[in-house]
């Protein structure tokens, strides 16, 4: 584990928002027009934008937390990993099982938070 934790707080100087779920990433990087300019994340303006948030990628057996990059020209996934074990029964029982990629919980990301050493 303090593998992994050397890993994740080498991203802990990144801007990231917490707050934004994959939904509204696409919302704001690729869905022109169907924008809430008085939203959180309002639309991206220029090509300079650009974002970093964790996802939940739960199509494979084990969830996997990623560390996603994006801009109006493509999405990158700076870092993965599965989740810990300590952290996959709750969070599947909030997303109820469903297959997808979604936004962390309020355990991952106070998880993800600490294990970066940017806990409030």
């Amino acid at each position: 584990m303090a593998q992994l934790r050397a890993q994740l707080r080498d991203f802990s100087t990144l801007d990231i928002s917490w707050n934004l779920t994959p939904e509204h990433a696409v919302t704001m990087y690729l869905e022109w027009g169907n924008n809430d300019w008085h939203s959180e994340y309002p639309p991206v303006r220029s090509k300079s934008d650009e974002s970093y948030y964790f996802v939940v990628d739960t199509w494979g057996s084990t969830p996997v937390i990623r560390l996603v990059h994006r801009n109006s020209e493509n999405a990158t996934d700076l870092y993965s990993m599965p989740m810990p074990a300590g952290l996959v029964a709750e969070f599947e029982k909030e997303n109820h099982g469903l297959k997808g990629i979604s936004a962390p919980t309020g355990a991952v990301k106070h998880w993800l938070q600490q294990e970066m050493g940017v806990a409030s």
